[in-house]
């Protein structure tokens, strides 16, 4: 007789873990401190358990050390979007929320929906990722701060001025470590170099690329532009016609890819033409610039799926101009 699967849903706090279980299972509900000892203790129980899958909200990082200790275990985890969920437990009609109901609704949306287990980043792209972070971080304070000196009494300015000074070293420190850890890295080397080969592509995009999109080179064209979040979705309803639009993926690679069209747009000259044919077809300059963020993207990804570093002839001739509007 085949035993039933039981899928877990832990809710992540600073402090706290919540967990439950579904088939619901009111002894199975529990909760221990988010630290070391308090993940080993869950880890310990999950592995007894054995669940199909573990659930958990992405919460800024803060899941991140149960997630790592799991995955090594041997327990398939799934990291998911914070709003899929919450949706998900509108359409069950669960529309109160505490630590323990939204344990047992990622239970259930596990059980429902089966998402992806998602593999370990290696130690290299974490420690990438999270320098990543802190420069992003770094740059977000500098302008803070530049924007608050424009409206400061003198003597508060000179505060911001030392401020900012210290800022920009910690900014060149940061912007040394990632290039030494690309280049202690072959494998990141080499896609980094592939990826600089093009015109409009610089190092903190491709740095970027390289931690928050590895997947990037291995997945087709679409599922490479859902994940990224550049891939137009429709809005239709019978004859109705509604406006496409990006929404989801991952912000700061958008960000990353942005800026990069932004400059491919004046100096690569197939993205410049491919910027232009669209301008001249009545396109808002927006439009086509999303639509070169998504040509941009799966030409990356071509190019690292099979080595090959810029040409112009390495663009993918099936990209044409997605069905945005306005």
């Amino acid at each position: 007789m085949q035993t039933q699967e039981v899928f877990v849903g832990v809710d992540v706090s600073k402090a706290q873990l919540d967990w439950g279980i579904y088939p619901e299972d009111e002894q199975a509900r529990a909760s221990c401190a988010n630290d070391e000892a308090g993940r080993g203790e869950l880890t310990k129980k999950l592995l007894a358990l054995q669940p199909a899958l573990v659930v958990m909200e992405a919460t800024g990082g803060l899941e991140a050390p149960l997630a790592a200790s799991l995955a090594t275990a041997g327990v398939k985890v799934a990291v998911v979007n914070p709003r899929q969920v919450r949706d998900f437990a509108k359409a069950l009609g669960v529309l109160a929320k505490t630590d323990r109901i939204d344990a047992q609704v990622l239970a259930r949306f596990g059980q429902a929906i089966r998402p992806q287990v998602r593999a370990l980043k290696s130690e290299e792209l974490v420690e990438l990722e999270a320098t990543l972070t802190r420069r992003r971080q770094l740059v977000e304070m500098i302008t803070a701060e530049s924007n608050r000196r424009a409206s400061a009494q003198p003597r508060i300015a000179k505060q911001i001025d030392k401020h900012v000074a210290w800022l920009e070293k910690q900014l060149e420190d940061a912007n040394d470590d990632l290039d030494k850890m690309v280049r202690n890295s072959p494998i990141m080397q080499h896609k980094a170099q592939i990826m600089t080969s093009v015109p409009g592509v610089g190092k903190v995009t491709a740095t970027t690329l390289l931690a928050e999109l590895p997947e990037l080179g291995q997945l087709s064209r679409r599922q490479i532009s859902g994940l990224a979040g550049v891939c137009p979705f429709s809005r239709d309803s019978g004859t109705m016609r509604g406006r496409r639009s990006i929404w989801g993926g991952r912000a700061s690679v958008r960000a990353a890819l942005y800026m990069a069209s932004v400059v491919a747009c004046r100096h690569n000259p197939v993205i410049r033409a491919f910027y232009q044919r669209l301008l001249a077809a009545g396109k808002p300059k927006k439009v086509a610039l999303v639509a070169c963020m998504h040509k941009l993207l799966i030409t990356l990804n071509a190019m690292l799926k099979t080595g090959t570093p810029w040409r112009v002839s390495a663009l993918p001739v099936s990209s044409s101009e997605p069905s945005l509007q306005a």
